[in-house]
């Protein structure tokens, strides 16, 4: 499992550059963003909570944020292969961090209706989704820069992704708890200010310039914007193994959302346990997650990767949604996500080496763009539904009927044949010369993000 991207030589290194020092910057602007986002994950929904008491407008908030995610994604992918990853990083977030910032000063200035709340969230999310996008798209190279092998570079990437999953909702209830939820929101603001620092100057000169593509015929103009869009949709049109990634994902990623942004912060408030029970929940899950994810970054080569996909979703998805169900106390709730953190935790380092295997590094930002943003499609809608559905049923049934969609889910998908392509590595490559259009797997939406860690949005920023 130590592939290379199709088309890139797989000479280890760049000549005479090699160094840790683009991947260690890449990791580290990952944490600080994560992080912000994971604590405003915990302080964005319990504020709309406490301020206005409606599950549905929770639900609203966290549609705001991610529909212009998914949608603003899907769209920067060539932007990213055109521009380079690393300017469209600190630029996007310089501006998540002023708008993360607007909400409480707005708040403080008494002029923070719920639709300029709607207005700054969406904002937020517009300009998140090309900021993280470039940011996974700058892996292979800085593993390449410092000679890592390609399968551990994202085992790392996992790992810094469960360590802010882990200290962000700590963090996160810790601040709602002591200061207030708008507390959280500036700590996420000064987290994307930072990470836009160490992309723009920490980062080794001449790291996240744009791929260099095969050269146009003489006399060609070069692709314009439609026609990288287009290249794109090619790659994820043909195999089953992808539609099915993607409609599995799809799913799933719904289903987190909803848990993470309406469900899991109604059963804190409903329950008693309150912020705090947020943020610890999350943190014992992504630490688990963080030891999943160090597993498969040592271990990936030997893992059988559809295995290791069905158990972790089988340990870390319908188990949450049944245990809050119950209502048991919140030690048993405790167990269930940390076990479940330790699967989910092998997810997405093997779905990220097969990304990076299988797709050209000149079409990296586009395909991964438009995966992602398939897989994500249903997010926005998560929490949106399933505030409209705690409202009309209640707690109960909803999470009853998630852990059975859940279960049913990734059961079922487990059983179709074109799995087993998942184990077979990279696709072999003809003779000609040209790329062949293979499909990238799209980027599960980081369940302990989603569900216990810190909700998958309404992470402002």
């Amino acid at each position: 499992m130590t592939g290379h991207a199709p088309g890139i030589p797989a000479t280890g290194p760049l000549p005479g550059t090699r160094s840790p020092r683009a991947l260690a910057g890449v990791l580290a602007a990952m944490a600080v963003s994560l992080t912000g986002t994971r604590i405003s994950a915990v302080a964005l929904p319990w504020f709309v909570l406490v301020t206005t008491g409606s599950a549905t407008r929770t639900g609203l908030v966290a549609f705001c944020e991610m529909a212009p995610y998914v949608l603003v994604k899907a769209l920067t992918g060539p932007l990213v292969d055109r521009t380079g990853p690393r300017t469209v990083s600190w630029t996007t977030d310089l501006a998540s961090a002023s708008a993360a910032l607007a909400v409480p000063v707005c708040h403080a200035a008494d002029v923070l209706s719920f639709p300029l709340l709607l207005a700054l969230v969406a904002v937020i999310g517009a300009v998140r989704g090309p900021g993280d996008l470039a940011k996974e798209v700058m892996v292979p190279e800085a593993a390449e820069r410092a000679g890592t092998p390609l399968v551990r570079a994202t085992g790392l990437s996992g790992v810094t992704e469960r360590l802010a999953s882990t200290l962000g909702p700590a963090a996160g209830g810790g601040l709602v708890a002591l200061l207030g939820p708008l507390a959280g929101l500036v700590v996420n603001a000064a987290c994307f200010a930072l990470g836009s620092v160490i992309i723009a100057l920490a980062l080794p000169r001449g790291t996240g310039r744009p791929a260099q593509e095969a050269a146009p015929r003489t006399g060609s103009p070069e692709p314009g914007y439609w026609k990288r869009f287009g290249e794109g949709l090619a790659f994820l049109r043909r195999e089953p193994l992808l539609l099915t990634v993607i409609v599995t994902i799809g799913i799933t990623n719904l289903l987190d959302a909803a848990f993470a942004t309406v469900l899991l912060p109604v059963w804190a408030k409903t329950s008693g346990n309150g912020p705090a029970a947020l943020g610890l929940l999350g943190s014992t899950m992504g630490a688990t997650a963080v030891a999943g994810s160090l597993i498969a970054a040592m271990a990936a080569h030997r893992l059988r990767r559809r295995l290791v996909f069905f158990a972790g979703f089988l340990l870390g998805g319908a188990p949450r949604f049944l245990i809050l169900a119950w209502d048991l106390p919140l030690g048993a709730a405790l167990a269930v996500f940390a076990v479940g953190g330790f699967g989910v935790g092998f997810v997405n380092p093997v779905l990220g080496a097969v990304l990076f295997e299988r797709v050209p590094r000149h079409m990296l930002g586009r395909v991964r763009a438009l995966g992602d943003s398939l897989a994500w499609a249903g997010i926005p809608l998560g929490g949106l539904l399933a505030g409209a559905a705690v409202a009309a049923t209640g707690l109960f049934p909803v999470l009853l009927a998630g852990g059975i969609v859940y279960c049913l889910t990734t059961s079922l998908a487990g059983l179709r044949p074109e799995w087993r392509e998942m184990d077979e590595g990279p696709p072999a490559r003809g003779g000609s010369g040209e790329e062949d259009d293979v499909p990238a797997v799209p980027r599960q939406a980081t369940e302990p993000e989603t569900a216990p860690t810190a909700p998958p949005r309404p992470r402002t920023g």
